[in-house]
């Protein structure tokens, strides 16, 4: 799901992964040593205080506004952007 509708053209990423509410986490794409990007879980949700994790989230979104900002919710959706999750 589309959460926040970034820049076109050149507007980052982020995402949220989740499984029925639970388990949250935010990734971006970091800079790593090699040169390249990668997706780095940078946020943990603790499910008995959501709120601090979602106070985050928005904090973020206000202030990148050209950030997309994605939600993907299902069982080990973090295999889909983490090629070394298991």
């Amino acid at each position: 799901m589309v959460l926040q509708k970034g820049e076109r053209d050149a507007g980052t990423l982020a995402i949220l992964t989740t499984n029925g509410g639970k388990n949250t986490r935010l990734w971006e794409r970091m800079p790593q040593m090699d040169g390249s990007r990668a997706f780095v879980c940078i946020r943990e949700q603790d499910d008995e205080n959501t709120r601090e994790f979602d106070e985050y989230v928005a904090k973020r979104q206000r202030q990148d506004p050209d950030c997309w900002f994605l939600e993907l919710d299902g069982p080990d959706v973090e295999r889909l952007i983490d090629p070394g999750h298991r």
